[in-house]
């Protein structure tokens, strides 16, 4: 039975903005810092601040907020362009997209006209862009040329399409549908949806594995982790892996075989073998964790707590928080150029 509000798997995550040249210097210096190992060649992390439509820019040297950047309305989810060059935020109630370098989180320039983007992803074999309109109810299809893009098909989807997933051969797009408790398939040369399967209580974020025979299913109004193979013509749930309460978004741990899945309502992170679709850690995540990063190392998550204002910072050896950074309000994404592997 659905015990959590369904408001608790709204999702936002946004960035934008100029760092001054003595701030890029300070990027470059190492500071001492308890608890946390830091290298001269860190770059800016970004934290998306839903609710106060800005992206606060963070020094990983010394964890201060170095800027606060405004952007369109309600910057939800970002996503690295193929060239590497942009980070590409969404501001779905601007209709727009906001362009900003990954190194010196200098604005280079927006688009507009973008209905509702609310979540976005690139196909793997560049060709494709693909936004998530969650309040209109579509997915949008751009052609890409390799830096501008053009409207190809609107298909739409049902009740609020929430979180994408391409698979490796740029074949299908997966869609969780958050308010109609759904995963869709939507043929990419087809432009249409292909099938719909139902899921448990508000489905959030979507993974696919290596092999694209699995999609996890994130169910924010549950306590776990579902498993559909959709290797068939016809979609199957095989396996619910039991998380924690909340659970809501993915980040792959870079080693190829872990996953790592925030539980919103438990504030805890659990870390998911692909291999045996097994939780082998949990890690504790105050605040309402929501999207995470990793270090480049591996030894550190980063996550936003979406209920404090902050950033959370944790050690993955000892399995401790070591440090929490101030924010802008309701904190959804988070990301930086020096991360492990996706």
């Amino acid at each position: 039975m659905n015990v959590f509000p369904r408001f608790l798997a709204a999702g936002l995550c946004a960035v934008t903005g100029l760092i001054s040249l003595p701030l890029l210097a300070q990027l470059a210096t190492p500071l001492p810092v308890s608890g946390v190992q830091v290298t001269a060649t860190m770059t800016p992390v970004f934290v998306l601040n839903s609710l106060d439509n800005s992206v606060s820019v963070i020094n990983p040297v010394n964890w201060s907020e170095i800027k606060r950047i405004d952007t369109g309305k309600q910057p939800h989810h970002l996503y690295f362009t193929p060239d590497e060059k942009s980070v590409i935020v969404a501001n779905a109630l601007s209709d727009s997209l906001t362009f900003i370098d990954p190194k010196t989180a200098e604005v280079q320039r927006t688009v507009r006209g973008v209905l509702d983007p609310y979540q976005l992803r690139f196909s793997p074999d560049m060709k494709w862009f693909v936004t998530a309109a969650n309040r209109l109810n579509h997915i949008d299809i751009y052609r890409w040329d390799g830096s501008e893009m053009t409207l190809a098909k609107r298909v739409s989807t049902g009740k609020t399409p929430s979180h994408l997933w391409i698979d490796s051969k740029s074949s299908t797009i997966y869609s969780t549908m958050q308010d109609s408790d759904e995963l869709i398939a939507v043929d990419l040369a087809q432009q249409a949806v292909k099938w719909r399967i139902k899921t448990g209580p508000m489905p959030a974020d979507v993974f696919g594995t290596a092999d694209d025979k699995f999609m996890l299913v994130a169910l924010t109004g549950s306590d776990a982790v579902e498993v559909y193979d959709v290797a068939g013509k016809e979609p199957k749930r095989v396996k619910v892996i039991k998380t924690a309460a909340g659970a809501h978004a993915f980040r792959a741990f870079g080693d190829k075989r872990h996953l790592l899945v925030s539980n919103r309502v438990a504030n805890t992170i659990s870390r998911i073998d692909l291999q045996t679709l097994e939780v082998v850690d949990n890690y504790p995540a105050p605040g309402g964790p929501d999207c995470m990063d990793v270090s480049r190392d591996g030894k550190q998550i980063l996550v936003t707590s979406r209920w404090i204002r902050r950033l959370t910072i944790i050690d993955v050896a000892t399995r401790k928080v070591v440090r929490q950074v101030n924010v802008g309000r309701s904190p959804h994404g988070v990301w930086t150029l020096d991360h492990a592997p996706r």
